[in-house]
């Protein structure tokens, strides 16, 4: 449990860096990859989202 928690902040984290990074800094010298950084992250929350909950009925 600990070890998937683990991945699904540092996917979040990466995500929200992701973001951030692409509408402050990237977007002045590329638009088209700051574009293209903000379709990477929006795919990672739903993977995050697998990663947390991954064999979790064996689990409890």
């Amino acid at each position: 449990m600990r070890r998937r928690k683990l991945a699904y902040g540092v996917m979040m984290g990466a995500c929200l860096i992701l973001f951030v990074l692409a509408w402050t800094v990237v977007r002045l010298f590329s638009p088209a990859l700051a574009v293209a950084m903000t379709v990477v992250a929006m795919v990672i929350p739903p993977f995050a989202a697998v990663v947390a909950n991954w064999n979790y009925d064996r689990d409890e």
